[in-house]
């Protein structure tokens, strides 16, 4: 994956959060998406750790997170970036981010990239935001930014646009 230089895609309507099986570094523990089923809506967010739009953030990523969580938002993290261009978004080194920034929620490792694929997830960071449809299904919501903060405009991180999507979702 490719870090500011690349727009995120368009994402249709009706799309579906993506089967998916993926490793925790932290814990060993592998993840998939029934994991979530009863949650009513679903966050995935593709974050690594040496991209600086994602080191702008990470400190209200966590925070926003810990705070929707506790109102019954799901929510994960996935690297899909290759270990042998950024080897400080290895495995080793995400299961360290996560302790050193308190992630409420899995950090994933996405080796073959397949999973980012599935998403059309193509720059990071990444916000998708799932909820469930009628069928019980995790429908695609909000696929967009955290806000409008970038590392060099001197706007401050609100998390304002997803928070509003989460607040959306999460009162029904």
């Amino acid at each position: 994956m490719l870090a500011a230089r690349l727009e995120s895609t368009h994402v249709s309507d009706g799309f579906c959060a993506p089967q998916f099986e993926l490793p925790e570094p932290l814990t060993g523990k592998i993840w998939t998406l029934d994991d979530f089923e009863a949650s009513p809506a679903l966050l995935v967010m593709f974050i690594c750790n040496h991209c600086p739009f994602v080191k702008h953030l990470k400190k209200d990523i966590a925070k926003l997170t810990s705070f929707y969580i506790e109102k019954g938002l799901a929510s994960i993290a996935i690297s899909s970036n290759s270990i042998v261009t950024y080897p400080k978004d290895g495995p080793e080194y995400m299961a360290e981010e996560a302790k050193k920034f308190k992630y409420s929620f899995p950090y994933l490792y996405d080796e073959s990239q397949e999973v980012a694929k599935a998403f059309r997830a193509v720059c990071t960071p990444e916000f998708y935001l799932f909820k469930k449809d009628e069928q019980r299904k995790f429908e695609l919501f909000y696929h967009g930014q955290f806000d409008d903060s970038r590392p060099s405009n001197n706007v401050p991180v609100t998390g304002r646009d997803l928070s509003r999507a989460i607040d959306c979702v999460l009162s029904g």
